[in-house]
């Protein structure tokens, strides 16, 4: 998508200020709050917000509420993205108030990493508690990959990404990829695992797996790992899968089969227990999706019950995005 002449010159009167170009330098290179941009850069919050509100007006900077928190993201597609490339190009960054500003962003991430580690250490023993009841996940995420295909992907969608899990294992197939999730938490998490790994090209945001923010035809690739028996209405959270999906993309679907650990809806907090594959088939069906048989792990056999994992792979056929269009 091109721009026109008025739209670029306000970009670049935007750009064309010393705090301003740092702070794009910055968000460069990933999501930022406002309070950490305070700390990073030094400044007032309220000089910072009036920065923001200014690269945001100008198209290069985009504003993601969180609960109580505003992250802001520069923009890497389309004209913006372009016009930001062909910036920082010829910018060293390196050094100066550059190089100063990203040693204070190591610092603000290791704040980031301590807090999900705090969060994540409160519930561990509930994760550590649901895992040993099924199959071991490096055996599921290695079936995850072989189920997905060799790639590269374009664009990966990972709805409900919890711990950023997927994005991380994921990430050398595809060239760009994003979560979704509710839970601040859960995001700050997310976040801090990425980091830790060393995942430039993935980021996260907070919303709705039942009305995302993203644009129709948008991922080669959706995943839904361990979300719909948290839902209230799967067949939704497919509709919209197969709403991002591209021309012969691939959908991604893990969760229980049916159980009946009830102690797992208290808890946990799990809506269902566990997903049935004639429901599955009916919600893919009405969602246009093609669905294959899912694959089934087995709980560990020192279990009198424990939890079946199924992945379920569908396509949403090339006909039926001709049809939507």
């Amino acid at each position: 998508m091109s721009s026109s002449p008025d739209q670029i010159l306000e970009a670049l009167r935007a750009s064309g200020e010393p705090t301003r170009i740092r702070i794009l330098a910055l968000l460069r290179q990933g999501d930022l709050a406002v309070g950490e941009l305070v700390q990073i850069l030094n400044q007032s919050q309220p000089r910072l917000s009036h920065h923001l509100k200014t690269l945001s007006t100008a198209g290069l900077v985009e504003r993601l509420p969180e609960g109580a928190w505003v992250f802001y993201r520069a923009v890497s597609t389309d004209w913006a993205g372009r016009l930001l490339n062909s910036i920082f190009a010829e910018i060293d960054t390196a050094g100066g108030d550059f190089g100063n500003d990203t040693q204070a962003l190591t610092k603000v991430r290791s704040v980031r990493a301590a807090s999900a580690e705090a969060y994540f250490g409160a519930i561990a023993d509930d994760w550590d508690n649901i895992r040993a009841l099924h199959f071991p996940n490096e055996a599921i995420e290695q079936a995850l990959l072989e189920a997905a295909g060799p790639g590269p992907f374009n664009r990966i969608i990972d709805l409900g990404t919890g711990t950023g899990r997927m994005l991380v294992l994921f990430a050398p197939l595809t060239d760009e990829a994003e979560g979704l999730d509710l839970s601040h938490q859960m995001l700050t998490v997310a976040r801090a695992n990425l980091a830790r790994a060393g995942v430039t090209h993935a980021q996260v945001r907070q919303g709705d797996v039942n009305d995302t923010p993203f644009d129709n035809n948008s991922a080669d690739l959706v995943i839904i790992h361990q979300v719909l028996h948290f839902t209230e209405n799967p067949a939704a959270v497919l509709t919209e899968a197969a709403r991002l999906l591209r021309p012969g993309g691939r959908l991604l679907v893990v969760d229980f089969a049916p159980h009946t650990l009830d102690f797992m809806r208290e808890r946990y907090g799990h809506h269902r227990l566990g997903v049935r594959d004639e429901d599955m088939n009916d919600w893919a069906s009405a969602a246009g999706l093609e669905l294959q048989s899912p694959l089934r792990f087995d709980p560990p056999k020192t279990l009198e019950e424990g939890l079946f994992v199924h992945v379920w792979t569908a396509t949403l056929p090339e006909r039926q995005q001709e049809a939507a269009a």
